[in-house]
């Protein structure tokens, strides 16, 4: 048994920076999460999560979902019926503390508990070889729980049989309220006792028969009074006779509950001699619950898992948002299909007719987004409800979730690298007028985040060079740019700032991005067009919005003297995005060719071994001694070696009363 096998999922991370945690809205994710686990213990590891920085770590926790995700489609589920976190219980018993029956019920139900997950691990595929060495520690602790199960039933009630002194002391207790009940009713049966009766029946006053007498006939009655009638008119009186036999019942329940208390401290003794291996156990379960919750959360979101990979590669194929997925599921289906990424984060276009209908925002549009491929810093331009910021927010947590080792809602070949730190300034305020104190507090965070980050970062800006006059924000802006690609991290920032748009153009480690706004329909699509810049689309709403036609010359003249290269700008942009399709196209081709390449060289492995197998097998038959035992296929029985026939591939073997002659495939050596 080794410690390493039981290492918890979640590693302490005080690198990644909370803040940006709560921006990111990362917290929604553990409780997504956490709704998937079967215990509590493994709720408890899921809202505690936090992303690994060690990619071989990564890897191993992403394979062990993997793994799940397989098993749960083969209908092989743990079993964690009974599974509670004893592990306090298990070491106070384990330093001499008597647990009480309800508690050592638990403890059984937990110990039983290990011996299921015991046989799980022995009814597991043997491809899962992840899963069969995690679970390779646990012991079957089960007859332990049994012992307990014997011992004590589920209302928490010692069982006679838990001792041979308490079944003796039970069956005197039992004896002796069989007197004090044929005293009661011989009592009740003498005519000149009912005569001083209220009413003719006993009654029972905590552990003591009593007979309800008449005030004024009290003194005809000898006993011990326990107590009174409300009205004062009835007394209940212990008979004198049964008195006797209570006095000596008290030392009987004295007997029993010292008899009861050797059975507790015993049970509990047998907890504390297996504490050690019930709490490693325990702790291997919790993350196989996490885990199994990871595979199950993966599989009702449709997820794959990405390649973790060190170099900085990021490649997100038909990326969903996981909590807007998760809103969007949960709403009636009533309203139609459509919009995508949207939801509080970005507030619409101030004109309320440019609203996106409710109607529009109950699916999420995947997004293709790629970082550290032919560029580090990209530069998401577009309109607002376009879904700029839902793109930050969804790249930081899907490389969030892939550094806790859990799938991500993407589509199969999505490349996620490890970072040291993700970093985000992401505003909630999404108006055009943004108070100083607003833009004080973004440029402090901007200048924390540049105390932080390195070159192994992801940051994340949202509406870089805002609220501020535009001609000195854009100026701001593309200092942050410069100083981002002097870090050399990877950075998605989004702006409105229409000269941050060709700051792409002249560095090549820079890329443009835009969110796609549809002026006919006057809808955003949340497509992410990476090779784009976007568009205001102003004057084109405006003639949408019937806005007078002189007004809309005007407007046009204006805007050519403030952008005499527009064509050329154009020009670029149209190359550069011919360009980014073929990269795209490439990528998507050479993924394809690295399964084709995975695929066939699992089959030559799988082929390999086979051939191996049958040649090792082969040379032991060719190996075989007179009088080995082997198995024959044919007779589905063992016989014994008289000869061996190399040449002919054939071993002759006495099976039963005869001896045959059984070719080489048929014949078995027992081990």
């Amino acid at each position: 048994m080794t410690t390493a096998t039981a290492e918890l999922t979640v590693v302490e991370s005080d690198i990644m920076d909370a803040h940006t945690l709560d921006l990111l809205g990362f917290d929604k994710v553990r409780a997504l999460l956490a709704d998937y686990a079967a215990s509590s213990l493994g709720r408890d590891l899921a809202l505690q999560i936090e992303p690994s920085l060690d990619a071989p770590t990564i890897r191993t926790e992403m394979g062990y979902t993997t793994e799940m995700v397989t098993a749960l489609g083969l209908g092989q589920s743990p079993p964690f019926a009974g599974l509670h976190d004893v592990r306090l219980l298990a070491r106070r018993a384990a330093i001499g503390t008597m647990l009480t029956a309800e508690q050592l019920i638990e403890v059984a139900e937990s110990l039983n508990c290990t011996g299921a997950i015991y046989r799980y691990r022995m009814r597991l595929a043997e491809n899962l070889h992840g899963l069969i060495e995690m679970l390779s520690g646990i012991e079957d602790l089960g007859t332990v729980g049994k012992s307990i199960g014997g011992c004590i039933d589920g209302r928490g009630h010692v069982l006679d049989m838990a001792s041979r002194d308490l079944a003796t002391v039970r069956q005197k207790l039992f004896d002796l309220d069989e007197k004090v009940k044929a005293e009661i009713r011989r009592l009740l049966r003498d005519p000149e006792l009912r005569k001083a009766l209220s009413y003719p029946n006993a009654t029972v006053h905590g552990d003591h028969y009593v007979l309800p007498v008449s005030v004024n006939y009290r003194h005809k009655v000898q006993g011990v009074v326990h107590r009174m009638s409300g009205t004062g008119e009835t007394v209940f009186i212990e008979p004198a006779s049964v008195a006797n036999l209570s006095v000596e019942r008290v030392g009987l329940k004295a007997d029993e509950d010292r008899e009861v208390k050797r059975v507790l401290r015993r049970l509990s003794a047998e907890v504390g001699r297996v504490a050690k291996p019930l709490c490693y156990s325990l702790d291997v379960i919790a993350k196989l619950d996490l885990i199994t919750a990871k595979a199950r959360y993966s599989r009702d979101f449709g997820m794959y898992p990405p390649d973790v990979n060190t170099e900085g590669r990021l490649w997100l194929r038909n990326a969903r948002h996981p909590i807007l997925e998760a809103i969007f599921r949960n709403e009636p289906h009533t309203k139609a299909e459509g919009g995508g990424q949207k939801a509080e984060e970005e507030k619409p276009l101030s004109d309320s007719a440019l609203r996106p209908p409710p109607s529009a925002l109950r699916k999420v549009v995947p997004i293709d987004l790629r970082l550290g491929i032919g560029f580090n810093l990209l530069i998401i331009t577009g309109p607002n409800t376009g879904g700029k910021t839902v793109t930050l927010k969804t790249t930081g947590l899907l490389c969030l979730m892939a550094q806790c080792g859990m799938h991500l809602p993407a589509g199969e070949g999505s490349l996620v690298p490890v970072f040291k730190h993700i970093l985000a300034d992401i505003g909630d305020e999404q108006s055009l007028e943004q108070s100083l104190s607003t833009f004080s507090s973004h440029i402090s965070r901007i200048a924390s985040i540049f105390e932080t980050a390195t070159a192994d970062s992801l940051l994340l800006f949202d509406e870089l060079g805002a609220g501020t006059d535009p001609t000195e924000g854009a100026a701001l802006g593309r200092a942050i740019l410069d100083q981002l690609d002097k870090v050399g991290c990877r950075a998605i920032v989004t702006t409105h700032l229409g000269d941050l748009k060709t700051y792409a153009f002249n560095n090549e480690r820079a890329e443009n991005g835009a969110v796609e706004f549809d002026v006919e329909t006057m809808r955003p699509t949340y497509r992410l067009h990476i090779g784009q810049f976007g568009m205001s689309n102003a004057l084109k709403i405006a003639r949408r919005l019937k806005l007078p036609k002189e007004l809309l010359k005007r407007a046009h003249k204006y805007l050519k003297r403030r952008k005499g290269k527009t064509g050329e700008l154009a020009r670029l942009q149209q190359l550069r995005e011919e360009a980014e399709k073929a990269k795209v196209d490439a990528m998507a081709a050479r993924h394809e060719a690295d399964k084709e390449k995975e695929e066939f060289e699992r089959r030559r492995g799988a082929l390999d071994r086979e051939l191996a197998e049958k040649a090792a097998l082969n040379e032991a038959r060719a190996n075989l001694k007179t009088g080995e035992v082997v198995r024959v296929s044919r007779f589905n029985s063992t016989g014994k070696v008289v000869r061996v026939d190399s040449k002919k591939q054939t071993v002759k073997v006495s099976v039963g009363l005869g001896e045959w002659e059984i070719p080489f495939e048929e014949i078995f050596p027992e081990k």
